[in-house]
């Protein structure tokens, strides 16, 4: 996926993958996955994907400062 956010492009193609996190399992509607990238830029993104009940029930990409990847990787281990 391909997203271009405030002049910046965010692709999960070209972008080097940190940490994935997953929950719930393959059919659950409210499982999803999210994956913390970084382009080759050195700009951090997390790409969500899930379910229709879940926190991404449509693909979506979000900026996250390199100051709060720390945090994020911790939360999600």
């Amino acid at each position: 996926m391909k997203k271009t956010i405030c002049r910046k492009e965010y692709d999960t193609e070209t972008a080097e993958l940190i940490c994935k996190y997953t929950s719930g399992s393959f059919g659950d509607e409210a499982g999803y996955e999210e994956i913390l990238f970084k382009t080759p830029e050195g700009n951090y993104f997390v790409y969500g994907n899930g379910g229709a009940d879940s926190p991404y029930p449509e693909e979506k990409i979000s900026r996250i400062s390199e100051g709060k990847t720390k945090a994020w990787i911790e939360a999600h281990s």
